[in-house]
């Protein structure tokens, strides 16, 4: 570690090299990092909020479960996403991807704009396909020789949470104000819903994820170390797992031959009338035709204003069923996603506990009320980035903290003659940006890289460092 903080290179890489030294030393795991903003919020909410201890642990114990339906949600938009990264052909291509750049820089640049775009697609996909990419990235670089700081390879492929997922077609908050009868009609803060073409599909938000792109691009660029002080793929998976990855060409369970360009997908042989069913083409098949026809129907009738959780949730299911088409074969991906999104799930009732704090003792609506207050029409995105970045950090939840924080965003921006979609995608900035400091949604991007939270935060707090000035500048800059 010694070598990656001396003086040689650029600013932006010797920030880079110094914090990742110290996050290497003293980040603790995803885990115990949500145990400690526990301790934290329940301190601060006591301080600052003058609620008593024991009420605290009731907000405590009461928020628990609250987000039950929503963390079902999540979970399988990252499942969904994970199935279809790693079907064969989808991971050949990546693999092929991997071929294009000539040095480390440019490979890490290559990850982190798929990561970004694909995440504002579909933030589940861009995730797990991010990471797959990030790990084949660093195979071929360690196959072909050539020096890839691996390490930012995987910040590369957090971007897409980091920054472009809650300006996209998969944003939480966007989203739920395009769900028919959602919280905020429900509680009288908007008389009806906001579609996805007054949020993301608007020219603003267009404009700020074009930017921020090219922005973060230039910024992982920079941040890339010279290649003696890069530090390889070999330093964090085993020489044993890199050769069987090698020797195995990258096939995973399923048996992939070669038929000139095409990939075919070779299947065991049913023995039993059961297994026959079970893999069964046209059985799989034709509930996957159904469920597309049901998704191009609806966007055929009524455009993207049917866009919410639920639809997204549906297309992305059956468009993977769809790309299997083996029933019993669907199902087995499933269960191994289910791997991938085991943190998250033993994670997020701690995070709804330390949001049911926040919520019930009114730190999280203090917070929020009191940097609004101070903004102006002019400030007034600068100031909803700032909030949502200040709670996301206890509560990493786009659409858990977006109920809380949402109407009072919404009520100040309406007061001061700020469109609701203005408003949103300003507020959505800042729930991702704060993912670059803590790990939770990093947690599938870990078990696929086999890289832990400290070895790859140190790059992802200079990537959140490097971002502020310029999302502060065009937020304030950007007409809607």
């Amino acid at each position: 570690m010694a070598s990656e903080v001396s003086g040689e290179g650029s600013v932006l890489e010797r920030l880079g090299a110094a914090l990742a030294v110290r996050v290497e030393r003293w980040m603790p795991s995803p885990f115990l990092f949500a145990i400690l903003l526990t301790y934290i919020v329940f301190v601060v909410g006591i301080a600052g909020t003058g609620t008593g201890p024991a009420d605290m642990v009731w907000h405590w114990y009461d928020g628990f479960w609250t987000f039950l339906e929503f963390a079902m949600q999540m979970v399988l938009i990252l499942m969904t996403g994970f199935v279809i990264a790693y079907h064969p052909r989808v991971n050949d291509l990546l693999t092929r991807l991997t071929r294009v750049p000539s040095n480390g820089k440019q490979a890490v640049v290559l990850v982190g704009v798929f990561a970004m775009i694909v995440g504002w697609i579909h933030w589940g996909l861009g995730l797990i396909l991010g990471a797959v990419l990030a790990r084949e990235m660093g195979k071929t670089a360690h196959e072909n020789g050539v020096a890839l700081h691996y390490p930012l390879a995987c910040v590369a492929a957090y971007m897409g949470l980091g920054l472009t997922w809650h300006w996209g077609l998969a944003g939480s908050a966007p989203l739920l104000l395009a769900t028919p009868n959602n919280d905020f009609i429900e509680a009288g803060v908007l008389e009806e819903t906001v579609p996805l073409t007054e949020t993301v599909i608007h020219p603003y938000g267009l404009a700020l994820t074009v930017l921020s792109i090219a922005f973060a691009s230039i910024v992982l660029y920079l941040l890339s170390p010279s290649p003696e002080r890069s530090r390889g793929i070999e330093e964090y998976v085993s020489e044993d797992e890199l050769a069987e990855a090698v020797a195995d060409g990258g096939a995973s369970e399923a048996t992939v031959e070669r038929e000139g360009d095409a990939d075919a997908v070779t299947e065991p042989e049913a023995t039993v009338p059961a297994e026959r069913i079970n893999d069964s083409r046209v059985l799989g098949g034709l509930i996957a035709l159904t469920g597309v026809a049901v998704v191009a129907y609806s966007l055929a009738f009524a455009g993207l204003e049917v866009l919410n959780i639920n639809f997204v949730n549906f297309a992305m299911l059956f468009a993977g069923l769809l790309v299997y088409q083996r029933p019993q074969y669907y199902r087995e991906r499933f269960g191994e996603a289910a791997t991938a999104a085991a943190g998250i799930i033993l994670l997020f009732p701690f995070f709804a506990g330390i949001q049911g704090m926040m919520t019930g003792s009114g730190l999280a609506t203090e917070i929020a009320e009191a940097l609004l207050a101070v903004s102006s029409p002019e400030t007034f995105p600068v100031a909803a980035w700032v909030a949502a970045a200040v709670v996301n950090l206890f509560v990493p939840s786009g659409g858990g903290e977006w109920i809380v924080l949402g109407p009072s965003v919404l009520e100040a921006a309406q007061a001061q003659g700020i469109s609701v979609g203005q408003a949103t995608m300003a507020y959505a900035v800042g729930d991702a940006h704060t993912n670059l400091l803590n790990p939770f949604w990093a947690l599938p991007l870990l078990a696929i890289t086999e890289i832990r939270a400290r070895e790859m935060f140190g790059y992802a707090i200079a990537m959140l460092l490097a971002l502020i000035p310029f999302l502060a500048v065009v937020l304030y800059l950007v007409p809607y």
